[in-house]
Parts: structure tokens; C-alpha cells; sequence
């Protein structure tokens, strides 16, 4: 995705608006379509503790020509092909059950309904993905305090049973998040965890951003939370020796 055009609460509409209008233009009204929204764009949909997303996930269930009309809205717009994508099917967070745990967000131009997944299973998703150096568990943070500031708060057991629902009764989250999910019900503060762990996803950025640098082409999916933990360590020890 391009880093010149965010996606924002602001303009997440206005760009489904278009998308609307294109794809009622190419496909008529006889077999309209839904998309599910997923990830980033579900939180800038319900939430307000998000800026922006640079990508917008989602299940797509259309004609053949909402590809086209995804492209249309791109280029009349300035964004890249394949701005609204289904990428994410192809990550450890994707269930098969999302589907069924959507809940209905707006229609546009009478032809594309828009859902959204229910916050509980958004944070299964969130911990199952569980990456240190992006938004996933500072979003998931961000959900509990929100829902913690309008009394309608988030157990861990509805949690549980939500990734059991989308995974399966064995499934099992990286010790990261795991732990992340577990300090944050012993804390009960939200915010605080909110803060702290959006301050921990910026150096891990940082981190990473170094790293890559430093070794092109050395940083893969699988040894990233690997790197991250050494940095940590040394910067520990260094934060140490100089007491």
C-alpha cells in the first residue's frame, strides 16, 4: 500500500461510496454484493483510538467485476490496484467462521453491503496474528479500553471462546501475545496498556528498520520476533552497564 494515502475514519466512507457507485455502474443492481471488513478497517469503523490503516482487508463476496470496480475507484482516486484486498486469507488470523460472526455496518448505493466482525472476535484475530512491530496488539488493547469506557467491557473467557470458535478448541497463541493478553486482565488499566504497547510497537519498528539496513535482506517472517528479543536483551544489558 502506498504511505501517501492513509486510510482514516474520515475517508474509509467516501472511498466505499465510490466503490459503490462503480461497481452498481458495471454490475447493475440484479446481484448486489458484500464485503467484510477485517483488521484495520474494522477498528477505524468502530473505534476511535486508531489514526489510520495503510491496507484494507476484507472478504469480498461479489461478481467477478468488483476486481474491476476496486481498480476503477484506484486509479480515479490515486489509489493502488488491489486497495481494498483479500491478502489476509492467506495469514494465520484468517477463519472460515468469520462470516458468520459479522455484524452489519452500512450499504452503499443499494448494492454492497458493508459488515464488520464483533469485537471479541476482532481481538481472537488480532492475538492470533500477534505481530510486535505492527498495530495487532495494540489494537487489541485499544478495543478492551474502548469498550471498558462505554460499560461494556470485554471478558477473557469471551475471548477464549472466540478463538475457539474461529480455530478450534486446541488452537494456541504465540507466547507474546498470550502473555500480552494475560498482563493486560491482571492490569485492568487499558489505556496504560494501550500506551505502553503502542510504544513497544514503535521500536520494534525501529528495530526492524535497523536491522534490515544493517542485513538487506536477512529479515524474514519466521526469525522476526527472534531479532526483536536479541535487541531487547542487548539494549538491557546496555541499559545495565551504564548504571
Amino acid at each position: 500500500m502506498s504511505i501517501d494515502k492513509p486510510f482514516t475514519k474520515e475517508n474509509l466512507d467516501s472511498y466505499l461510496k465510490e466503490l459503490g457507485k462503480e461497481f452498481r455502474k458495471l454490475n447493475g443492481t440484479k446481484m448486489p454484493a458484500e464485503i467484510i471488513l477485517i483488521g484495520g478497517a474494522a477498528i477505524l469503523a468502530n473505534y476511535g483510538f486508531r489514526e489510520m490503516t495503510y491496507d484494507i482487508d476484507a472478504i469480498i463476496l461479489a461478481s467477478s467485476v468488483m476486481k474491476d470496480a476496486v481498480n476503477h475507484v484506484g486509479d480515479k482516486l490515486g489509489l493502488p490496484n488491489g486497495w481494498l484486498n483479500t491478502d489476509f486469507t492467506n495469514t494465520s488470523s484468517f477463519s472460515d467462521k468469520l462470516s458468520e460472526v459479522s455484524v452489519y455496518y452500512k450499504t452503499f448505493s443499494n448494492v454492497i453491503t458493508v459488515r464488520t466482525v464483533l469485537a471479541e472476535y476482532l481481538v481472537a484475530m488480532k492475538l492470533m496474528s500477534g505481530r510486535q512491530y505492527k498495530n495487532d496488539l495494540s489494537d487489541v488493547a485499544g478495543i478492551l479500553w474502548e469498550h471498558q469506557k462505554i460499560n461494556k467491557p470485554i471478558s477473557k473467557e469471551a475471548i477464549i471462546t472466540a478463538i475457539a470458535i474461529l480455530y478450534g478448541e486446541k488452537a494456541e497463541l504465540l507466547p507474546v501475545p498470550q502473555k500480552m493478553i494475560d498482563d493486560a486482565f491482571i492490569n485492568g488499566d487499558f489505556e496504560r496498556v494501550f500506551n505502553e504497547i503502542r510504544e513497544s510497537e514503535k521500536q520494534a519498528k525501529d528495530i526492524l528498520l535497523d536491522f534490515n539496513k544493517s542485513y538487506p535482506s536477512e529479515l524474514k517472517g519466521e526469525n522476526i520476533d527472534f531479532i526483536l528479543e536479541q535487541a531487547r536483551r542487548k539494549k538491557q544489558q546496555n541499559d545495565l552497564e551504564k548504571e
